[in-house]
C-alpha cells in the first residue's frame, strides 16, 4: 500500500465512524515510542514533522501548540486536526519520545510511524494500535 491509499478492507459512515472486518469503531489511536531518537528539543524541526505527518496521513490541519520547558529542553504539544489529533511528549535528556497519533474517518494514521522514524531516526521504534469506540470489545 502506497502512502496515498486507503485500505480497500474499511468503509466508513455517514458520522466517520469506520467498519473494517465487521467491527466499528471511532478510528485508529497509534501510541508511538521512540527511543534513541535525535532532534528531541528543536521546536521547529518537531512542528515541521508534525506537518508532515498530517499531510502523509491524508488529514486536515487545524492547529499546532508545542510547548519546549526551559529545564530539560523537552517538548509537549499537540497538532488538531479535523480528524482528531497528533500528539508529542519529548524526553531528550533520554533521547525518547511519545507520539499519539488518533484519527477517524478517510485519514491515514498507520502513514505516521514511518514519517517519524525517517525524521527522528530512533534505534527502537514501537507501535500499538488501538481501536476506538468500539462496543464489542475488540
Amino acid at each position: 500500500m502506497t502512502s496515498k491509499q486507503k485500505p480497500s478492507d474499511i468503509s466508513s459512515t455517514d458520522d466517520y465512524f469506520l467498519i473494517k472486518d465487521g467491527v466499528e469503531y471511532s478510528g485508529t489511536h497509534l501510541l508511538i515510542d521512540l527511543w534513541g531518537a535525535s532532534r528531541l528539543d528543536d521546536r521547529r524541526y518537531i512542528e515541521e514533522v508534525l506537518k508532515r505527518c498530517v499531510t502523509a496521513c491524508h488529514a486536515t490541519l487545524l492547529h499546532i501548540h508545542l510547548h519546549q520547558f526551559s529545564e530539560s529542553g523537552g517538548i509537549s504539544g499537540v497538532a488538531v486536526l479535523a480528524e482528531s489529533h497528533i500528539s508529542v511528549h519529548t524526553w531528550p535528556e533520554r533521547n525518547y519520545a511519545a507520539f499519539d497519533v488518533f484519527m477517524c474517518g478517510a485519514a491515514t494514521p498507520l502513514n505516521a510511524p514511518a514519517v517519524l522514524n525517517k525524521a527522528f531516526k530512533p534505534s527502537d521504534l514501537k507501535v500499538k494500535e488501538i481501536l476506538r469506540g468500539c462496543r464489542d470489545g475488540k
